[in-house]
């Protein structure tokens, strides 16, 4: 397995701070080697995202005792603004995380 062609089926996710599925082709294409290699890295990667998720969550811990602290009405919004989008990003690696693939014909890596 060409080690920079695996490293191509994953991009790099600044919103969510973990590289993601990207396949250059689609899965049913690929041959049940390329889907195993994909698989094993996708696994390694998916065990970082619970460490991803406690540091969003320290994030928005912060940014809400900013919010309390806080008396300008419109930082106020802005600092609530910053954990919306936290908060998004927690639920966006809930769903990643509980991607699953199996190496069947019929099954599809549900991935975008």
């Amino acid at each position: 397995m060409d080690e920079r062609w695996l490293e191509r089926q994953f991009a790099y996710s600044d919103r969510h701070g973990i590289a993601l599925p990207s396949p250059e082709i689609d899965w049913d294409e690929l041959a049940l080697e390329c889907q195993a290699a994909i698989l094993s890295r996708w696994e390694t990667i998916r065990g970082m995202i619970p460490d991803r998720i406690r540091d969003l969550e320290d994030a928005i811990r912060e940014k809400q005792q900013l919010l309390f602290e806080e008396d300008d009405f419109a930082q106020s919004c802005l600092i609530n603004g910053d954990i919306a989008d936290l908060a998004s990003r927690i639920n966006d690696l809930n769903i990643w995380f509980r991607i699953q693939q199996e190496l069947e014909p019929q099954a599809k890596l549900h991935i975008g």
